[in-house]
Order: structure tokens, then sequence, then C-alpha cells
């Protein structure tokens, strides 16, 4: 059965200059005591005004993959790195064990996700990871995936991240993976799916059926989850292992 997640789900644990909406993605599941959708965990939607610094801070046990959809945040880590990120520059911070950044917005104003993986196992190597993609892709591109596979990012974890940014009037297919779940978010636009509307900040599952088409209404951004359900998963991560009353 399809099963949607709408806005009134989410929290605000941060607004003014930096307004982080808190996305529990296991909220779309009945009779689900977790706030996560297997090892997806929170996905956070951040908007971030020009002149804003967070300062240097640690993450431990948390896949963070920053998907940055408007504006430049320039990221500087333990590891050394100092790289603004923008819409189709990647980053993928793996924590592991022990993992400092900190984010700034010199220009623009920034308009982000970050989203939130339990990784396999606690205290793995921490290590970060970037990758350029087309910004404008209107069918899907794989951005994320298990250690091993095609992807050209990846993540300690049975999880796979793919978008796409299907335009008003198309029909976009839904892929399939044998043994995943989807979990289909729109960052951007409005979607109809199994005569479902779908807003921006929402997101639609079935974890019994394959998801088939969407029928783009507006102009959109939409994020493809595929999620082992079963897969094991540290509870450990500073923002991933957390839970939320639903």
């Amino acid at each position: 059965m399809i099963k949607k997640l709408s806005k009134d789900t989410h929290t605000q644990p941060f607004r003014g200059p930096i307004a982080i909406t808190r996305i529990p993605t296991g909220a779309i599941l009945e009779d689900n005591d977790d706030s996560a959708f297997g090892p997806l965990s929170f996905i956070d939607y951040a908007t971030m005004q020009k002149g804003i610094t967070i300062k240097m801070h640690e993450h431990i046990n948390d896949e963070i993959f920053s998907y940055v959809w408007s504006g430049t945040m320039y990221h500087r880590d333990s590891a050394g790195y100092e790289v603004p990120i923008n819409r189709g520059n990647l980053m993928l911070m793996n924590a592991g064990s022990s993992f400092w950044h900190e984010e700034k917005v010199k220009e623009d104003h920034v308009e982000m996700l970050q989203i939130f993986v339990r990784p396999r196992e606690a205290n793995l190597e921490p290590t970060i990871q970037f990758h350029e993609k087309p910004v404008s892709n209107e069918d899907w591109y794989v951005m994320v995936g298990p250690e091993g596979s095609e992807a050209p990012l990846h993540v300690r974890q049975q999880v796979y991240i793919m978008d796409a940014h299907p335009r008003k009037g198309d029909t976009l297919n839904v892929p399939k993976m044998n043994g995943y779940k989807p979990f289909l978010f729109v960052m951007d636009g409005s979607i109809i799916i199994d005569g479902i509307n779908v807003n921006k900040l929402e997101a639609i599952t079935d974890i019994d059926q394959p998801l088939f088409s969407i029928e783009v209404i507006e102009d959109a951004t939409v994020v493809l989850f595929f999620v082992d359900m079963d897969a094991p998963m540290s509870l450990s991560g500073t923002i991933s292992g957390g839970t939320m009353a639903k």
C-alpha cells in the first residue's frame, strides 16, 4: 500500500538565520517505533542566510550526504579539506570514529539537504568524498550507493540515493531494485504518483509493491532512496542514531 509522509510530521529544531526542518523518514510507516526508515535516518532541510558560520563541530558514526539545491556552502574539515559545495557538487562525510567540520555561507542564501544514514557498524575509519554531477538531469542519476557498487559516492550501508529534475508535464518512471524499498522525496516542485499529490518536502513509499511512474505537475527536483530495511546498523550516530516519538 502506498503511504505518504506529509509536512505535518516534520519538526524545526532550529529557526532564524539558520533554519532546519527535520524530516523523520520512519514516520511514513504505521506502527513504527523508530523515526528512521530502516538505516535511512533523518533528512534535514536547511536554509542558511549570507554571513552564517556553523563552527567546527564533531560527528561520530553518522554517514552524512550533503545535497545543495541553491547557493554555495563553504566546507572545512578535520581532514584538511576546504571546498565550496553547491548545486552539482556533492559531498559525503563518513564520520566513523570522529569527524569535525565547519560550514559557512559567504554569498547567497543556501538551501540544501543533509541526509543522515546509520552505518553498518560503529567506529569505522572516518573519511570524506566529493563528486561533481550534472545539475539538470531529467532522468535518474545515481549519486550514492553501498561500498563496492558503481555509484560515485559510497555509504557504509545498504542504501542508494539518486536524483532527477523532471519538467512540468513529464512522466518519469521509477526504477525498481530487488531487496530494497523505495522512499521518494520531493525537494522542490510538485508531483502526482498513483493519484496522490506529493509536494515540496513530502515523500511517498510502497513497501509492498514497486512505485511506477511520476506525473510532474510543477518543475521538480526529486530524490529517490532505495533502502534495505533489514540491513544491520549502528544506533550510536551523533544524529543518525537518534529517534523521535511519533
